[in-house]
């Protein structure tokens, strides 16, 4: 089940350090600059949001899937969430609470793993209209501080759960970094049409992050209504 979340109007992506790709030629000692906190956006008043029914179909005018092709068949008004399966998880803990701007951060109760949540709109992000795929390469570049062509022949495709978790229905990008033993791994997702976006950046220092990530995806599917 998942916690309403606030609306966060716009994601200002000037706010973020800078984080080097260690699958790109860029120094190590830059790798240690991976933001702590998610980037500040425009506040706006909380609102309650509709969820999915109890089969975990979408509701209103969702698709049943969202690949980067499906994206073009979300309505202008559909809104787009992260659920949030960690909340009553034993093995997580908050380590930064919904800060009210689209978010908020869990860590692993032994210390080793966070994961940092982000939703909201994607207004200060050059999205192309009709290709989400380019659109979350988009947002993995703003939030890296370089260009979308930049990022894409370093990333890779990934999936979120869609609705329930178990699925791989929502396609995604991710781009993984790594120093020493600790190792970052940062999913987006764009929807054009609707002007909205998610990402979760995965960093464990001495855990396994693939691991740690494909946790984080069972049990915090994308939502869609």
């Amino acid at each position: 089940m998942s916690s309403t979340r606030t609306r966060a109007r716009s994601i200002r992506f000037a706010t973020v350090a800078v984080i080097a790709l260690t699958t790109l030629p860029l120094s190590g000692c830059m790798f240690s600059s991976i933001p702590s906190e998610t980037p500040a956006a425009e506040e706006t008043n909380s609102t309650s949001e509709p969820t999915p029914d109890e089969s975990g179909e979408p509701s209103g005018d969702a698709p049943s899937a969202l690949s980067f092709e499906d994206g073009d068949l979300l309505s202008d008004d559909v809104y787009i969430e992260w659920g949030d399966g960690l909340l009553a998880d034993d093995g997580w803990e908050s380590t930064s609470p919904d800060d009210g701007n689209g978010g908020w951060a869990y860590g692993t109760i032994d210390g080793s793993c966070t994961a940092q949540f982000w939703q909201g709109y994607t207004s200060d992000v050059q999205v192309t209209p009709g290709d989400d795929a380019a659109s979350s390469d988009a947002i993995l570049g703003a939030l890296l501080q370089t260009d979308a062509a930049t990022i894409t022949p370093n990333a890779v495709d990934g999936a979120f759960s869609y609705q329930i978790g178990g699925n791989t229905d929502v396609a995604n990008r991710q781009i993984t970094g790594q120093d020493g033993d600790r190792t970052w791994i940062m999913a987006a997702r764009a929807f054009a049409t609707p002007g909205l976006g998610v990402y979760v950046i995965v960093d464990c220092t001495g855990g396994d992050a693939n691991a740690v990530l494909a946790e984080v995806v069972e049990k915090n599917a994308i939502l869609a209504h």
